[in-house]
C-alpha cells in the first residue's frame, strides 16, 4: 500500500467535490455496502479536514490521508481512487470499483490491514481503510529520523515472521502485490510492531501489465527475472520479491541502493548479496550494523538462509510459501523461548 507514513513534504492540495450524479443502486452496490460500511463524501472531507496536506501519509500521487471519523470514533486511512469522468457514462467505472471493494472487503487476516469501507458518492470514488500507527516497515528501516529507536533483531523476526503469514493467506486467495516492497509492510496496533499487509497494489495472479522493459525500469531489484522477462505474477515471483524484502529486515540496506557503496559492492540487494552466501562465515558481514550484534550468530544464519532460497533465479528454486512462513515462525517463536 503507498502506506501510512510520516507525511512528506508535497505541495498544499484540496480536494473539491464535482457535481453529483446518481449513486449506483445496483446489487453489487448493496452487497459490497453489507460488508463495508459505506461513506458520504461529506463525511471523508470532514474527516480529513477536506483533504489537507497535513493530513497526507504518502505522496501526492499515492492520494493516502489520515482522519478522523466521528461517527465511528476510529482513526483511519482514507485511500483517494481515480475520480470518474463526469462528462460520459460511469456505469463501467461503477463496477469495477465496486467489485474491487468487494473483493477487498473479504480479506480478513490478523496480518492484513483491514478495508473499513468505501465512498461512491457522487463521482467520488473513496477506500477507507484502518489506520496503523507506525507507519511502514520501509520508515524504520531506512534514514529513520535520530530519536526514532532503531529495530531490535527480535522485533525485526516478528515482523518477518508475521508478514509471511499474510503473504500466505493473500497467495491462497490467488493475489499478491505486483512486486512487494518494504513499504506494503505497515506497523502498529495494540501489540506494537505487529505487521499487517497494505491492501494497495493486490492483483491477482496472472498476466501483468506493463511487462517487459517498462516493468522492468519501474521493479528494478523487486522483481524477479522471470516476471520481468514473462510478464506473469506467479507465487513463485511473489515470494522472490517477498525474499528481498527479508534481505532489507536483515541488512538494513535498500533494496537498491541510492549509490553504489563503494568499488565491488553492488547497488541491486540480491547481486551485492550473493557472494556472501557462497561461504558461510561471510554471513556474519551482512548484519545490519545498528544491530550492534545483539542477535544470535545461528539465528542470523538461518534467516539469511531463508532470505537466500526465496530469492533464487530460478523458479523452480523457491520454497512453497507455507515452507517460508514454518521457518519463519519458528525462528520467532525459538528466540521470544
Amino acid at each position: 500500500m503507498e502506506a501510512c507514513f510520516p507525511c512528506l513534504g508535497v505541495r498544499k492540495r484540496r480536494v473539491r467535490p464535482l457535481p453529483e450524479e446518481a449513486t449506483p443502486a445496483d446489487l453489487r452496490h448493496r452487497h459490497v455496502a453489507a460488508v463495508a460500511r459505506t461513506f458520504s463524501f461529506k463525511e471523508l472531507a470532514a474527516a480529513t479536514r477536506n483533504f489537507r496536506e497535513d493530513g497526507l501519509v504518502a505522496d501526492e500521487d499515492a492520494a493516502l490521508y489520515k482522519g478522523y471519523l466521528k461517527s465511528a470514533g476510529q482513526v483511519v486511512a482514507v485511500k483517494l481512487q481515480h475520480v470518474a469522468d463526469g462528462r460520459g457514462s460511469s456505469e463501467k467505472y461503477n463496477s469495477e470499483f465496486l467489485a474491487h471493494a468487494l473483493k477487498l472487503s473479504a480479506l480478513r487476516h490478523p496480518n492484513l490491514v483491514n478495508l473499513i469501507g468505501f465512498c461512491a458518492d457522487g463521482n467520488h470514488r473513496i477506500l477507507v481503510h484502518e489506520y496503523m500507527p507506525l507507519g511502514s516497515l520501509e520508515d524504520h528501516l531506512h534514514d529513520p529520523p535520530p530519536d526514532k529507536a532503531r529495530l531490535d533483531w527480535s522485533t525485526r523476526i516478528n515482523i518477518a515472521a508475521g508478514a509471511a503469514k499474510g503473504l500466505q493467506y493473500l497467495h491462497n486467495k490467488g493475489i499478491a502485490y505486483r512486486c512487494m516492497r518494504s513499504s506494503d509492510i505497515l506497523l502498529g496496533d495494540e501489540h506494537g510492531y505487529h505487521p499487517k499487509l497494505s491492501q494497495c497494489g493486490l492483483v491477482e495472479f496472472g498476466r501483468l501489465e506493463p511487462a517487459g522493459a517498462h516493468f522492468l525500469k519501474q521493479y528494478y531489484g523487486f522483481a524477479c527475472l522471470d516476471t520481468v522477462m514473462t510478464g506473469n505474477l506467479t507465487a513463485a515471483s511473489s515470494l522472490y520479491s517477498f525474499g528481498v524484502v527479508l534481505l532489507e529486515i536483515f541488512t538494513g540496506r535498500r533494496a537498491i541502493a541510492d549509490q553504489a557503496a563503494g568499488a565491488g559492492e553492488h547497488p541491486n540487494i540480491v547481486r551485492w548479496a550473493q557472494p556472501f552466501f557462497k561461504y558461510r562465515t561471510r554471513l556474519r558481514r551482512m548484519a545490519d550494523p545498528t544491530l550492534q550484534g545483539r542477535y544470535l550468530l545461528k539465528d542470523f544464519e538461518r534467516a539469511m538462509s531463508v532470505a537466500f532460497v526465496c530469492v533464487q533465479q530460478d523458479p523452480a528454486m523457491r520454497p512453497p510459501i507455507a515452507d517460508v512462513v514454518t521457518a519463519l515462525a519458528f525462528l520467532a517463536s525459538d528466540r521470544s523461548s
